[in-house]
């Protein structure tokens, strides 16, 4: 997964206090040529592990936190 030209981007509940903080990014999926993958990577630390999911995959999970379904919080 090439993300060189992804863009990055932190939550804006994150602030600027250096506290331990997630960046997302969007990238055209490289297997299939189609749909979007979505990384995640700590942004303490940029050049280390990425996950990455598929599009629809992390629209489940993103509407399973707003709904509260997973504990967080």
């Amino acid at each position: 997964m090439n993300l060189t030209s992804a863009t990055w981007r932190k939550s804006s509940l994150s602030g600027n206090n250096g506290g331990d903080c997630v960046e997302v990014a969007a990238a055209l999926g490289r297997q299939t040529g189609r749909g979007h993958l979505i990384a995640i990577r700590d942004s303490k630390d940029p050049e280390g592990p990425v996950l990455a999911f598929g599009s629809g995959e992390w629209r489940v999970f993103t509407d399973q936190v707003k709904a509260g379904a997973l504990g967080l919080g």
